[in-house]
Order: C-alpha cells, then sequence, then structure tokens
C-alpha cells in the first residue's frame, strides 16, 4: 500500500475522541498518525495501521 508523508487516512475504527481522520507525519515500518479532531499523535506498525485503513486522501500537487 502506497501511503505517504501529508496523505489523510480514513480509519475503519474510531479514535477515543470519535474522530476517523489522520493525518500522516511519518511513514516507514511504522506510522505516525495525527488525529485530525483532537490532535493526539500514535505510533503504529505498519501491518496494523494498513489493515484498519478504510480510505486514503491524497492531495495532488503538480510539480
Amino acid at each position: 500500500m502506497d501511503i505517504r508523508v501529508g496523505d489523510r487516512l480514513e480509519m475503519k475504527k474510531q479514535h477515543p475522541c470519535g474522530g476517523k481522520a489522520f493525518a500522516v507525519l511519518r511513514s516507514g515500518m511504522d506510522f505516525k498518525l495525527k488525529c485530525l479532531t483532537c490532535g493526539h499523535e500514535v505510533m503504529v506498525p505498519r501491518a496494523k495501521a494498513e489493515k484498519n485503513i478504510k480510505n486514503v486522501i491524497r492531495e495532488e500537487t503538480d510539480a
């Protein structure tokens, strides 16, 4: 799965605050995700994150 820094992820399960949208701050073996509702940052293993992704929203840039 191609996940890049700056992508927005819609997850299958909610964060405890009730939000489902996360921003990718770091990608590699682990993802650093920031909840777009409350601002909490979490590190999640790639396998667990990819399993729970429902939708990837990528902002296209023309460079």
